[in-house]
């Protein structure tokens, strides 16, 4: 791939993909602060800004080198993760489910918003713009599948796992709180082993294909 290649394949990926990572961090607050906790709306990240959201390390150094030590077979990372006070909401427990489910919901939303401009694409006549608008509706599903599909993975500290906590009883949720220490430890190992691949793939083919039967894409 050419350098002309890569800036046009960045220029078309970049709004897709900030918008994805920005609105995924910024619904969580948005719904810590509906449920009770301000935490996140008074540091001032609740916003579209990608600069609030990045994370030095996860956003940038760990993408880069996992990257390198891949050979590009491999891309992972995350956001600098909003702050919610849990002791701080209206019901702590319940309402856990609640604000971390917010994250992948703003997902499934884009996802079904990029899906609709991907319809609107094949749909109107083929234009100068039909090429780009079709590539970046394209990585904005993808994207947004991905990111919800991961993050609803039930283990700490990923949403999935503040859903599991919050659906569990007490007993068993403070058991299972315990494994967020190990969690990322145990995402990288599943992520470099295949198994997290092998996990998920299923899952996003069974939640895309349901995509392409609502928008009646072409298979």
């Amino acid at each position: 791939m050419n350098t002309a290649s890569v800036i046009q394949t960045i220029a078309i990926a970049a709004l897709p993909v900030i918008l994805a990572i920005t609105l995924h961090e910024a619904a969580h607050g948005y719904a810590a602060r509906h449920f009770g906790d301000p935490t996140a709306w008074q540091e001032g990240r609740i916003t579209a800004n990608p600069l609030k959201h990045i994370d030095p390390v996860g956003t940038i150094l760990v993408p880069i080198g996992i990257l390198l030590l891949s050979s590009g077979g491999i891309l992972f990372g995350w956001a600098k993760p909003v702050p919610v006070n849990f002791g701080r909401l209206r019901h702590p427990k319940r309402d856990m489910l609640w604000v971390a489910a917010a994250g992948p919901g703003a997902n499934l939303a884009m996802l079904l918003f990029w899906a609709a401009i991907m319809k609107l694409v094949l749909l109107l006549p083929v234009n100068f713009f039909s090429l780009p608008m079709a590539e970046m509706a394209k990585i904005g599903m993808i994207i947004n599948l991905a990111l919800m599909v991961l993050n609803l993975f039930p283990l700490p500290p990923l949403d999935g796992g503040r859903i599991a906590v919050s659906l569990l009883p007490s007993p068993a949720a403070w058991r299972f709180a315990q494994l967020e220490r190990f969690g990322f430890p145990i995402l990288l190992l599943l992520l470099f082993t295949g198994a997290l691949s092998w996990l998920l793939t299923p899952v996003m083919g069974l939640v895309m294909g349901v995509i392409y039967f609502i928008f009646q894409f072409p298979v």
